[in-house]
Parts: C-alpha cells; structure tokens; sequence
C-alpha cells in the first residue's frame, strides 16, 4: 500500500489502536511480522497511520493481539473500514481543507460534544446569515461561491443534531459572544432567537457564562471534547487557532480540559436563565 504521510484522525485513532494491542499482548515487530508475513517496516508504518490495513491483515493481527470479545472486534473492523470511506465533505473539496475535513469526520462520528466558545456561536448553532457574515469578516478575499460552499458545509454539519441517534450537544457560550454583532443588528437577533429554539432541543444543553463570572478568566480559548459510542473509541479535545488545529487523545491532556468544561458548567447559567440572558441580548438588537 502506498504511504499515506498525512493520516486523518480516524487512521491515527486506528494505528494507536493497534499499537496499543500489541505492546498489551508483549509482542514485538519481529513478532508480528511473521504474521502478515511482510517485514517489520510495514508494522511500523501501520502503527504510525502511514499505511492502511487490509481486513485479512487485520483479522489476523486481532488473532495474535488475543483480541477474541466480538464486540470489539465488530468496532475495530468498522473503523478500518470508515478510515477509507470518504464522507459527504468530499463534495466540498474545493471548499474544505484538510485539516477541516478531518474534524467533520470525526464530529461526525461523535455521540455526545462538548464545546465552549469565548468569541463566536458554536458552528453547530449557527444560522446561514450568521455563518455568511463571520467567514465574510474572517476571510475578505472568499468569493461569493467560496462563502456559499462554507455556508452549505455548515448546514450539512448541523443535520446531526436530528439524525436519528442525534448528537448530545453541550455548548458554554460566554456572554459578551452574544453582544459581537456580527453581521449587523437584524442578523445577530435572528441568530439569538435561533439559539433560544435551540436551547428547547431535548438533545441541546446551552449555558452561558455571565460577564462577571470570575471563571472567565480561565477561558483560554474556545475546545471541543467530543465522545464516541464504541467502547474502543476514547475522547478527543480539539482546540484551533488562526494558523493551527490541535487534537488531544492522551487520558491526561483530556480530563484537564473535561475537568474545565466541568468547571465552566457549574459556573455558567443555568439552561433557564442562560435563555434569559440571550432573550436580554436579543432587546439589545432591536
């Protein structure tokens, strides 16, 4: 197979998976590679996510991991098989980078999300007005189609909130992002009435953060943490920035920032009085 030098997150999460079998079960490449009967290099590159496994070659790489639970062989099968697949983003190559389509793939796949915003409405939240506005600010030079394809992508996104096992959202917005008039009044009211829907959603929890919560303070950034149903999947934090895309997946980096998310949810408002705040913000677009 040929080298793949830029594996998406789902590859990666695959090759850890495997790596993680294998140092469990004391085995070595010298062990392994007898299995597939390749050299030791092509263990190398599957653990590193630079080449991809065939389903033969993995079955057989279960067998020698131990790895007998069905369950959990039915997952590591499907994610192997999802690591291939291209999903509905790929209509939108022209519009999607890399580093963006591999955060689709794996929000797509996420059964519950956690998000805090300290700037903007969460992308899942926002509506087509909104969405035209902010890339129009951020991006200048976008022409209309470009803007138009961005819009289209985030509208695709947000169809996961109402597929039929829809996603769990949990969303902490601090309360100056709902004063940022982002594409003028008008605009802005319609998407603080669009949250206000939202927030009645059985599957959207959205908290904001009061202005004079000392907990702002700990706001660093906007991250997502997003959690997977499969037993073999664990957490993933995202964090962004203009000129980068981090993801965490090791058990320490996530909990500190679950442990803030924790934090930001005891501080924030209620789901009650955060839809009074939005409602006071929303006089103030009048």
């Amino acid at each position: 197979m040929p080298i793949n030098n830029n594996p998406t997150i789902r590859q990666r999460r695959l090759a850890r998976q495997l790596r993680e079998l294998r140092t469990a079960a004391g085995l070595t490449y010298a062990d392994v590679a007898p299995v597939l009967g390749s050299a030791e290099s092509k263990i190398g590159r599957i653990e590193n996510g630079q080449s991809g496994v065939r389903l033969p070659d993995l079955r057989a790489l279960m067998d020698a991991y131990g790895v007998t639970d069905p369950d959990q062989r039915s997952a590591i099968e499907q994610l192997a098989r999802e690591a291939k697949q291209k999903g509905w983003w790929s209509r939108y190559a022209k519009a999607v980078d890399s580093a963006y389509a591999a955060y689709i793939a794996v929000e797509s796949d996420a059964a519950e999300l956690y998000n805090v915003e300290t700037n903007l409405i969460p992308g899942l939240l926002q509506t087509p007005e909104y969405t035209d506005a902010l890339i129009r600010l951020q991006n200048p030079d976008f022409s209309d189609e470009a803007v138009t394809s961005q819009i289209d992508v985030r509208r695709e996104r947000r169809k996961i909130l109402a597929r039929d096992n829809p996603l769990q959202l949990w969303v902490v917005i601090s309360e100056s992002v709902l004063y940022h008039r982002v594409g003028g009044r008008a605009v802005m009211k319609a998407q603080l009435e669009a949250l206000i829907e939202d927030s009645g959603r059985s599957n959207i929890q959205l908290q904001v953060l009061p202005r004079e919560d000392p907990m702002n303070a700990c706001l660093f950034g906007p991250f997502v943490i997003m959690s997977f149903p499969a037993p073999v999947e664990t957490d993933i934090t995202y964090t962004e920035s203009p000129t980068s895309t981090l993801y965490y997946e090791e058990e320490p980096d996530v909990e500190t920032y679950t442990t803030l998310f924790r934090r930001l949810n005891m501080a924030a408002a209620n789901v009650d009085r955060s839809r009074n705040l939005i409602t006071d913000a929303v006089k103030e677009m009048m």
